[in-house]
This record gives structure tokens, sequence and C-alpha cells, in this order.
């Protein structure tokens, strides 16, 4: 599993590291099994809950609180560890900006 703590985002024009926490982040992304090259989405996660609403309304479907409950958290769901032995996790702030870490996995 993987837990989201927060992200730091650089900002260029003032050359300075902004940090926020996990709950204020837009959205974010697992690669399971990230080979180097390309990222794999294997789960999304949008920590807030208006965001599935929004997600389903879209789709004209309902959202099945339950399970939407799995994906809105900083918390992923359990993964068998891939043959790259690593993961990554793209998170993108409420202004858009996007940042992406590698992590090896120990088996």
């Amino acid at each position: 599993m993987v837990r989201l703590a927060g992200v730091d985002i650089y900002d260029p024009i003032e050359n300075t590291v902004r940090s926020s926490g996990a709950e204020k982040v837009a959205a974010w992304f697992l690669d399971s099994d990230y080979d180097g090259r390309c990222f794999c989405m294997t789960q999304a996660f949008f920590p807030d809950q208006d965001a599935w609403e929004k997600i389903a309304k879209a789709l004209g479907s309902n959202a099945d609180a339950e399970v939407f409950e799995k994906f809105s958290g900083t918390e992923s769901v359990p993964f068998k560890t891939g043959i790259h032995k690593r993961i990554a996790v793209k998170v993108v702030d409420p202004r858009g900006n996007e940042v992406m870490a590698v992590r090896p996995l120990e088996v």
C-alpha cells in the first residue's frame, strides 16, 4: 500500500518550495509497477469527495459511495509487487501543478 503524506511544489518565480498536506491534494495517481519510461495509472484517488460526484454526474451514472470511498483518501488499495519492483505516484495540487515521485519497493 502507498500512503500519501502531502506534496511539495517548486515555485520558479519565487524560487521557493510550497508544501501542503495530503488533504489539499486535488488528485493523485499510482503506477504500481513503474517501468521507468511510461506512467501507467493503476489506481486514481480524489481526496475531495465532491470530485467523485462530479465524475459520476459527467458519466451519467450514480456513484457507489462504498466503492468511491476507497478512492477518495490518501491511502492506496493493496497491490502486488510487479516485475519492476518500483512505483510511481503522480500528484496534482489544486492549482493544477503536477509532480511525480518514484520509489523502489522492498520485497
